[in-house]
Parts: C-alpha cells; sequence; structure tokens
C-alpha cells in the first residue's frame, strides 16, 4: 500500500541513497551528496515558510519523493521529484499521488506560482509536467531567488 507523508526527520540516507540512484545509475547525471547540500539538512532547507517535503512509501520503502522549497513572494520551487524505476508509470501513480500532495499543499498556503527547473535528460517528466499544468518558460522567467542547479537545463512554471 502506497502512503504519501510528510518528510519527519528519518531515513535521510535512505533519501540520498535512492535519488543518487536515480540520478547517477539511471540518469547518468555527475552529481554527489556533496552537490546535494539541501538534503543534507532537509528540515532546515525546505520545511519552512511554504515550503515542505514529501515521501512516497511502500511498505515503510521509500519509493519516491518531491519538494516545495519557499522561494517568497508567494513562489515556490518544485525539487527532488524522484521516483524509482519500477513505481513509474499509471499503474502505481506515485509522481500524480506526490504531485497532488504539492498542490493541495500550494492551494492551502496560497501560493501563486511553482517553478522548477530540470535537466533535458528527463524526457518522461517533462511529458508528465506538460500533462499536468505546467508550462515551458525560459531561464530568464524565472524570479531572481529561483535555486538553479547546475544540471538545470529546462524550466517550467505552474500558476494557481
Amino acid at each position: 500500500m502506497i502512503e504519501i507523508k510528510e518528510y519527519s526527520g528519518e531515513n535521510t540516507d535512505e533519501i540520498f541513497d535512492m535519488i543518487l540512484d536515480i540520478q547517477v545509475n539511471e540518469f547518468n547525471i555527475s552529481i554527489s551528496r556533496e552537490n546535494q547540500p539541501d538534503l543534507q539538512s532537509i528540515s532546515k532547507f525546505y520545511q519552512n515558510g511554504n515550503g515542505n517535503f514529501w515521501l512516497a512509501e511502500d511498505s515503510s520503502v521509500i519509493v519516491g519523493t518531491v519538494a516545495l522549497k519557499d522561494i517568497g513572494g508567494n513562489y515556490a520551487a518544485l525539487r527532488k521529484m524522484f521516483v524509482r524505476k519500477e513505481y513509474r508509470g499509471k499503474e502505481k501513480n506515485i509522481s500524480m499521488l506526490l504531485l497532488e500532495s504539492v498542490f493541495r499543499w500550494g492551494r492551502e498556503k496560497k501560493i501563486r506560482k511553482i517553478f522548477l527547473g530540470t535537466t533535458d535528460k528527463f524526457l518522461a517528466a517533462h511529458r508528465f509536467y506538460g500533462k499536468n499544468g505546467f508550462i515551458e518558460i525560459n531561464s530568464s522567467e524565472l524570479p531572481e531567488n529561483f535555486p538553479l542547479m547546475k544540471v538545470d537545463s529546462k524550466f517550467y512554471v505552474y500558476e494557481f
């Protein structure tokens, strides 16, 4: 049974391992733990202001993550949306469950726009974001305080 829940300070190594496995082994992105200080302090980095971090679990095993980073002005950045390969697709619907948590939170917190940056390698993610109301934008349209990652090359916005 899949459960979506807010991060509570546990399982940091398991979260790191899952995300790094997808980034490095599946998509050949040259990134390490050191390149992701946000994951070393999830609560401090994400769970403040209008931000939060969610986990998808299957029998206590982490199978997906997503985060919102409060970037001010009733804007947020969508970050760390990852789902284990064997849990992707419409059958399990993990990505949609995670995104619905983000949208519900965004409406509750009166967030006006959610921005995201991603690598051009995540083709299925591009289709997923487009199908769910995100519009591709140029990097010049990002807010000044958007947390740009070195690997980001495609950008999107969702407006409530």
